[in-house]
């Protein structure tokens, strides 16, 4: 518990602290998050990380969240989605099926999976409205809220299994209880947001990030339990890898982009 609460603290502190100082810095954070968590996708599928297909997955997720705006660099990488299918295809004929097609597929997968999550937590930061820190710690805050009201009423009240063949320890009143807290927090965001976020949305907001966030946890669970490991990583002791950590960040935050939750999609 106590090496435990340490990273935590400290992961935090590092997280939080370059969030606040935004730009290429945060960015580059992230870019190294995505980097590590594609290696973690990579090992658990028991593929070589220098593989030519694992190296191609890595110039993918590299291409997806690289900081090309703040950069000067007129590009949209999700065009080259396609591009990179195509070689991920051209890799099993080469390689004359030595790789097959359901090895190129899962590694195409966990790169737009891994890639296109953590280029909209980038992306997040930096929001046309100007207002990129406080969407990010709104997100952020009301996963966290998610997590701790599922983990805490789960553990004091949960009684009924809510997908016990993927994660046998979570239950529906945990998760309702995770739903009711992020609610919480995102309305409390909107109090204090001065008029930039409204009630209405932000509840909105939270119910997204606690449904779509606690589906991300489960898909991690899911794929950890085929592949019978407890944690994606070490990278963070007593918390596992950046992949168990920043699961429902995958599906959240692209999730609401994509879908132009955020009042500035509608100005």
């Amino acid at each position: 518990m106590k090496q435990r609460l340490i990273t935590g603290v400290a992961a935090a502190i590092v997280f939080l602290g370059l969030s606040l100082a935004g730009g290429f810095w945060y960015h580059s954070l992230i870019l190294i998050m995505s980097l590590i968590g594609y290696f973690e996708f990579v090992r658990m599928t028991k593929t070589s990380a220098v593989s030519g297909t694992a190296l191609l997955g890595f110039a993918g997720v590299f291409i997806l969240v690289a900081p090309w705006r703040l950069m000067g660099i007129s590009f949209t990488p999700q065009s080259l989605l396609w591009v990179l299918m195509l070689l991920f295809l051209f890799v099993t004929v080469f390689t004359k099926n030595r790789i097959t097609i359901d090895q190129a597929a899962l590694l195409f997968l966990g790169s737009v999976y891994v890639g296109i999550g953590f280029s909209y937590i980038a992306e997040s930061r930096s929001t046309p409205d100007g207002h990129g820190l406080f969407w990010t710690f709104l997100l952020l805050f009301s996963i966290w809220a998610s997590d701790a009201g599922a983990y805490f009423v789960g553990r004091q009240w949960g009684s009924h299994k809510l997908w016990p063949s993927i994660s046998p320890n979570k239950t529906i009143e945990g998760a309702l209880g995770g739903v009711v807290l992020a609610v919480v927090v995102a309305v409390g965001f909107a109090l204090f947001s001065n008029g930039t976020l409204s009630i209405g949305r932000a509840v909105v907001l939270g119910l997204v990030a606690a449904v779509i966030g606690q589906l991300g946890d489960l898909v991690q669970s899911a794929y950890k339990r085929v592949y019978g490991i407890k944690d994606s990583g070490t990278l963070l002791p007593g918390h596992g890898g950046i992949l168990d950590r920043c699961d429902s960040w995958l599906t959240v935050f692209p999730f609401v982009h994509i879908l132009m939750l955020l009042p500035f999609y509608s100005l």
